[in-house]
């Protein structure tokens, strides 16, 4: 009976799980057969399922309309928002981990109170920033920004690894004669490995699927692919197959990066949960 009734709990546990994973596959399926279908079968109704696909959307996307342009202007805005977001990160997070007092106690709940701030409330006074220093539509304007609004995440991600590891450790390492930023450097960092690439990744998807920001800090120069495909399709459907064949661009680099990291990913967001 306790097999039987363990075969049958295991059963509705991967039923469930089945579930899940389909319910959350599906948008993503539905898109990427949207994007390899021709207009008239897109939005038929009911569904056509059996189709001849083309890929007549992605040349349009990548080759008439200068998509590759808005890709590289997304790499320069995520990869400089990612470096100076862990930089800056790391340093302020295993400060707060290693300070215990009133004043990091503050930092911290500005920092979230900041971070909870909706998008509309600071998009002014970033716009006028933009134009008294004549940085609008520039990727610099943009690392700035999404930093400045991504950086209390990082450092509260960052600040709950440190905790976790021993001060004997660098303590050590000063005893025998490194400095305490040789001890961060050479000790602390090597042991953040999963909790630098988990805040990374974090980091990188918040700054690489922002969409309001960029779209309303930057004209030409500097658009990233988000605003670039939300001007597809806005009256017409027959362009829709065309958001979808750019919205699945976006979507594989990510698919790709968490692939190649995965086992660093789990490591870290395990490790994370079990000092939480």
């Amino acid at each position: 009976m306790r097999q039987r009734h363990s075969l049958a709990g295991r059963i509705a546990i991967f039923l469930a799980m089945g579930f899940v994973v389909a319910i959350s596959v599906f948008p993503f399926a539905w898109t990427l057969l949207t994007s390899i279908k021709q207009p008239v079968d897109a939005f038929a109704t009911p569904p056509v399922w059996l189709f001849r696909p083309t890929f007549a959307h992605y040349v349009d996307l990548w080759v008439n309309r200068g998509f590759f342009a808005y890709f590289v202007n997304s790499v320069i805005v995520t990869a400089g928002t990612l470096v100076v977001s862990l930089s800056v990160g790391s340093l302020a997070g295993y400060a707060l981990a290693r300070y215990s007092g009133t004043l990091a106690f503050v930092l911290l709940v500005a920092a979230l109170l900041f971070r909870a701030l909706p998008r509309m409330a600071i998009l002014l006074p970033f716009y006028q920033f933009a134009r008294a220093t004549g940085l609008y539509d520039t990727h610099v304007l943009l690392i700035l920004v999404l930093v400045a609004v991504n950086q209390p995440f990082t450092i509260w991600m960052l600040r709950s690894f440190f905790i976790g590891i021993p001060r004997d450790l660098e303590e050590a390492a000063m005893v025998d004669g490194c400095t305490p930023l040789g001890a961060f450097w050479r000790v602390i960092v090597p042991l953040m490995g999963p909790g630098i690439v988990t805040a990374g990744l974090f980091t990188f998807l918040l700054a690489y699927n922002e969409f309001l920001l960029p779209l309303l800090l930057s004209a030409t120069r500097s658009e990233t692919m988000p605003v670039a495909i939300s001007q597809y399709g806005n009256d017409d459907i027959r362009f829709w197959s065309l958001s979808a064949a750019g919205a699945i661009s976006i979507t594989l680099p990510v698919v790709a990066l968490v692939l190649v990291f995965q086992r660093r990913l789990v490591a870290g967001l395990i490790q994370g949960a079990v000092k939480g």
